[in-house]
Formats: C-alpha cells, structure tokens, sequence
C-alpha cells in the first residue's frame, strides 16, 4: 500500500442524528405509564428538519454525484434512533437515502445503534449494538460497513482495540490538539494498540468554519465562499488529506437557507476538484490507498464536543454519573431479557442525548447546551430520566427476575396487581350495585309520591261541605 502520487484526498462525512425526547414524566406515573416518549414532539421537529435539510441536502448530493460522474463521494452514519424516526416519520428521507447509496458513490459507516456511550461501561453492549446498526444498514442500503464512526467521535486506544477486533478497517474521531501537541490531523494515523485499525482525524479548524461560523457576520473571515475555502484547501502544502466531518443538520437547520449554505454546498465539489490537487475519498478507501504516518496516542476517550474535546458533555457531573451508573446496572440482566418492548426501551434510554441535558456547563459551552436543551435546568432532565428509569427497572424486575429477591419481588408485584385488580372489579360491582339500589330507591319513592298524590286528591273530591 502506497499513497497516490500527486495527489491529496479529502473526506467529507456527515452524522445523521436526532434525539428521541421523553415526555414529561412525573414520579405519581411510575408503574401505571410504560410510554415514555413525546411522540408529537419527536414527530415535529423530525419534519421540520426533514424539509429543511435531509430532503433539499440529499438532492443537492444526489445531483453532485450524478454530475461530477464519480469523483465527488461523500460518507455518512445515520444511527438507529434516527432511522427508526424516519421509517416512521418521514420514510421519503429513507428513499432518499436509499437513492444515494444506489450510486455506489456514498459509504455509510456503522456506529452504536442507540448512539450511546456503552463504551464507557460495557464493552459486550457496545459490540452488540454496533452488530445491530450495522445488520440494519445492510438491509437498508446493501452493505456492510467497512468504517466505524463513535458517538460523537469518542475515541481512545482501548476503544481502538475493540473496533479492530470486530474487523473494522478505520475509524473516524477528533483530531484533538491535546493529543495531537506538534503534529497536523491532515495525515492518516492507526491505532496504537492494533495498528490494523486506520484513525482518520478530523480537521476541527476547516471542519469547523462551515458548521459554525458560516453565517456569522461577526467573523473575520465572512463571507466563507468556496473559492476562499478552495485557497486555504491548496495552501495546505504538506497535507496529505483533509476531513471535513459535520453534522448533517448543518445545511438548512443550523445555518438556514438565507446564509447561502445550499448554495455553498453545490458549489464547493466543482471548485475543489477543479482548483485544488485535493480527491474525494470515503474512509474505506483512504484506508486502503493511504498509508498511516504513525500511531496515535489516546489513553483516555477524547470526542469532537465543547473545547475540552473530552467527555464532560455527557459524563463527570453527579446527575450524569448517577444516572449513567443506575443505567448499566441494569444491563446483565437485560442480556437475559427477550421482552421486545423493553429491548426496544433499552436501546433508546441510553441516547447519549439524555446525558447531554444533564450536563452544568455554564461558561464557554453554555450557550450551545442550551440551544439543544428542551429542559429548563439539568435537573429537570436529570429527574425527568430517573422517573422513566425508575418505571423501567420495575418492568424489567416484573419481566425477566435475575434473581431469589427479584423473583420474590416480581411474584410480590403480581399478586399485588392481581389484588388491585380484584379491588377495582368489586369497586365496579360495588358502585353498580349501589347505582341499582338507588335506581330502585328514586322509583320507589316516586312511586310512594304519586300514591300520595293520589290520595290526597281523593280526600279532596269527596270531603262534604260544612
């Protein structure tokens, strides 16, 4: 394996994701409400970002590919919370979707299927869920991924070493300046503990500048246009590649359409291609035609979030570790669980997206949790998630007992659903007994009214005159 002569190789990747919300949720509702999700919310804002950016973005792509015959390839990982929300919500994106993978020209990397942070807790949950997203990408789009993208790009040499060994030739994650110090993120690096596994580190700067700053007047550097962009591309002599990874709501959604962030897009392939050395490459490909310049160092788990690029975003704070530890404590016994209902709730609980609302950063990173937040205050969501968790756990215990207290437990709660059912049916018959006795009560003393009635008439008629 040798890298292509003269020429440099850009990828350019987008992650497809959107929350699945949880209701309002209060502790009187444990027990007696198993639906956890504010499907009208879910639905809602799905649709709107559907229309405002998954549908005129992929056509936009679709159209690219078709144009440029080949030489403009893009790579996604859509995770499973979202391709169940489309299959649902909007199944024209999944056509779409599908329409881009027919072209051979786009490469859909697996990830967790929850979008979770099983990695960080439970190596045997993370393998299980990246064979679940990556069997449903098969069925999908007709083939299996090659390349592994994390949840938010968390990566570290023993997560690394987990990917590799499930046969994953490269993986994507953050190109770090911590753990970068002296060296750029535009080469191609491997893990340090199997160097089988190609790391490819994203450019945060570049990556950066269309995410977030494109359609900020206050920046120097506005207006981004694609012949700039084109020059800061061909300025980077020593580079061998560039990638550009972005979440896909970028287009439309968190820069709307009047920035010209559509018209940006469609232009910039052309320019790339025609005034830099710079080639369109998926992360399969740049592993196989690249070679790595050395390994990377990642004793512990950076990811592309806030400036710290580690994983306070999620994890750190007491509500997060409390409600990520309650969490995988209940994970080996739902190993043993076959319930689909709650296999479905399992998988959906651990969204890092709930941890997400948890976090109390108010500084530097505040404003950007906030925009994301549908809770008023983290702990707001922090008691919203264990009030669910607490109706799962009690479900669960009910479901698959692990246990001599578990099962006595679980026998305990049945006989008392039995004894409250018992009481709600004597209730019924009770208050249908008593609707009965007054119904026959009123009868009778109307009837009793009347006689009297009746009499008192006849007394009247015939009562003689003094």
């Amino acid at each position: 394996m040798e890298n292509i002569n003269n020429m440099k190789a850009i990828c350019l990747f987008f992650e497809v994701h959107q929350p699945l919300r949880l209701k309002r949720y209060r502790f009187f509702e444990i027990g007696n409400d198993h639906n956890y999700y504010d499907d009208f919310t879910n639905e809602h804002i799905l649709r709107k970002v559907a229309d405002r950016c998954y549908l005129p973005s992929n056509e936009i792509l679709l159209d690219l590919i078709e144009k440029h015959q080949g030489e403009f390839k893009v790579s996604f990982s859509l995770t499973g919370v979202v391709l169940d929300q489309l299959e649902s919500y909007a199944p024209d994106v999944l056509d779409s979707f599908k329409k881009l993978a027919e072209t051979g020209h786009v490469e859909f990397l697996a990830e967790t299927y929850s979008h979770s942070l099983a990695c960080m807790s439970n190596r045997e949950e993370f393998t299980k869920q990246i064979a679940m997203h990556s069997s449903r990408i098969r069925d999908l789009f007709g083939n299996t991924p090659r390349s592994f993208r994390n949840t938010e790009m968390v990566y570290s040499d023993k997560i690394g070493e987990w990917v590799a060994d499930m046969g994953f030739k490269s993986i994507l994650t953050e190109g770090a300046k911590h753990i970068l110090g002296w060296r750029s993120p535009d080469y191609l690096y491997c893990n340090s503990v199997n160097p089988k596994l190609k790391v490819l580190l994203r450019n945060f700067s570049l990556s950066d500048d269309i995410a977030f700053r494109f359609g900020n007047r206050d920046w120097s550097e506005w207006p981004l246009t694609v012949d700039k962009f084109a020059r800061w591309l061909k300025g980077r002599d020593k580079a061998e590649l560039v990638n550009l990874f972005l979440n896909y709501e970028t287009f439309g959604e968190h820069q709307d359409a009047g920035t010209g962030i559509f018209n940006f897009l469609k232009s910039l392939p052309g320019i790339i291609l025609k005034k830099t050395p710079y080639r369109f490459m998926t992360p399969s490909e740049i592993a196989d035609k690249f070679q790595p310049v050395s390994a990377i160092q990642v004793p512990t788990p950076i990811s592309w979030a806030d400036e710290e690029r580690d994983l306070t975003a999620w994890l750190g704070n007491d509500l997060q570790d409390a409600a990520f530890g309650k969490l995988y404590e209940l994970a080996d016994k739902m190993a043993k669980c076959n319930n689909e209902e709650l296999k479905r709730d399992w998988n959906y609980l651990q969204a890092s997206d709930h941890f997400y609302y948890m976090c109390t950063k108010f500084f530097s990173d505040g404003a950007v949790h906030a925009y994301f937040n549908p809770y008023e205050s983290p702990y707001d969501a922090f008691m919203n998630y264990m009030n669910v968790l607490s109706d799962f756990e009690e479900r669960l215990d009910a479901a698959c007992p692990g246990n001599g207290v578990d099962m006595e437990l679980a026998n305990l709660r049945k006989k008392i659903e039995k004894k409250d059912e018992q009481i709600e049916k004597q209730e019924a018959e009770i208050h249908t007994l008593r609707s009965k006795l007054k119904s026959q009560s009123t009868r009778k003393s109307s009837s009793e009214v009347k006689k009297g009635t009746g009499a008192a008439a006849k007394r009247t008629t015939t009562r003689k005159p003094k």
